[in-house]
């Protein structure tokens, strides 16, 4: 018998033993390689779900939140006289944006049912202005502006006055319009448009300037 007729079956054996390292090596790899796609798409949701979030904001706010009003709390609640602190919650917020979605405002009760209700931001660069009922004035921490009690510009930096809300009095509570917070850009929208005349035909638009006189006797044209 020759020696190759001797040892087939140890051959054989190591054939066997190098396929089933070489699939065991194989499953290894389908398996790691399916973990990591896994994990690399959690990790993908995970990321992905405040940008849809931010996205599709606008999508998700109520309709007509534009005109939201928003209640303060019954006028018992503010003394006749005094300026208070009070928070509402932005009725275009959703449910995870936490107490972000609590906007403060100052309420000042003049007489009455003759209320201002003033924003807290600062007109300069939106800094929270404080009351100090001592000195009687707002006050910006940031660049020294300061507004009287009726919110008018005393001095410092803000070249207007603090913004105010729309408000209104509601079967005994105080209510603001709070869709939008005030600003420049909202407040002007509200003042009446400029009226302009328009005059048809260049003829007729000169006729209505009025000729300079002439200063001395000699300038007659």
């Amino acid at each position: 018998m020759t020696p190759s007729e001797q040892n087939p079956p140890s051959d054989q054996a190591t054939t066997t033993t190098e396929a089933s390292h070489k699939s065991a090596g194989h499953s290894r790899r389908v398996f790691l390689f399916k973990l990591s796609l896994l994990l690399n798409g959690a990790v993908g949701a995970v990321l992905a779900v405040p940008i849809v979030g931010y996205l599709l904001g606008d999508a998700g706010k109520k309709r007509g939140s534009d005109n939201s009003w928003i209640s303060l709390g019954p006028l018992s609640d503010f003394p006749e006289g005094e300026t208070r602190l009070v928070n509402y919650r932005n009725p275009v917020t959703t449910k995870w944006d936490g107490q972000t979605g609590d906007v403060p405002c100052w309420v000042r009760r003049v007489s009455g049912t003759t209320f201002q209700v003033f924003a807290i931001n600062c007109a300069h660069l939106g800094c929270p202005v404080r009351w100090f009922a001592q000195s009687k004035l707002f006050l910006c921490p940031c660049h020294g502006g300061a507004y009287y009690a009726d919110g008018a510009r005393a001095s410092g930096p803000p070249e207007r006055g603090l913004f105010e809300y729309d408000h209104r009095i509601d079967g005994g509570n105080l209510m603001i319009s709070a869709g939008q917070m005030p600003t420049l850009a909202t407040q002007a929208r509200k003042e009446p448009p400029l009226i302009q005349l328009e005059v048809s035909g260049s003829a007729a638009r000169l006729a209505g300037v009025e000729k300079p006189k002439a200063r001395c006797g000699s300038c007659q044209t």
